[in-house]
């Protein structure tokens, strides 16, 4: 299946290309240092605008999921796992992501993940296999 295809820009181009240098990039502020996620041009916590990409570890913990089985889009294979992903390392970012590599009923809250990048075009996108 053909994943939706974001519109890149300025400050969201780091996060859906990053992959290509095998990192997963996150904005953060170079005042406060807090993380930002999604991409803002603007930190959420101190309105500063020196925000930067910056690589974080790539690893996190299943926060919740639901396991998909309607199959709303042509081609697209189910079931599978939609998963909320703790960064570590960041902070307060939760990504939306795909739990891949494994068995949906395999999943569940508080498995440890790692990173792995689908690539379409220029995008990589962020998803997540388990890790022991």
């Amino acid at each position: 299946m053909t994943r939706p295809v974001p519109k890149l820009d300025a400050v969201n181009r780091p996060f859906w290309t990053g992959g290509a240098d095998g990192e997963l990039r996150l904005m953060r502020c170079q005042d406060c240092k807090e993380f930002i996620h999604p991409p803002r041009p603007v930190c959420r916590h101190c309105l500063s605008d020196r925000v930067a990409p910056e690589a974080v570890a790539g690893t996190g913990v299943v926060d919740t999921f639901t396991v998909n089985y309607q199959p709303w889009a042509p081609n697209m294979e189910v079931p599978f796992v939609i998963a909320r992903v703790t960064i570590d390392g960041a902070p307060g970012v939760y990504l939306t992501t795909n739990i891949i590599g494994c068995e949906p009923d395999a999943v569940d809250i508080g498995d440890k993940v790692r990173v792995s990048f689908e690539q379409q075009g220029e995008i990589h996108y962020p998803l997540f296999e388990k890790v022991d």
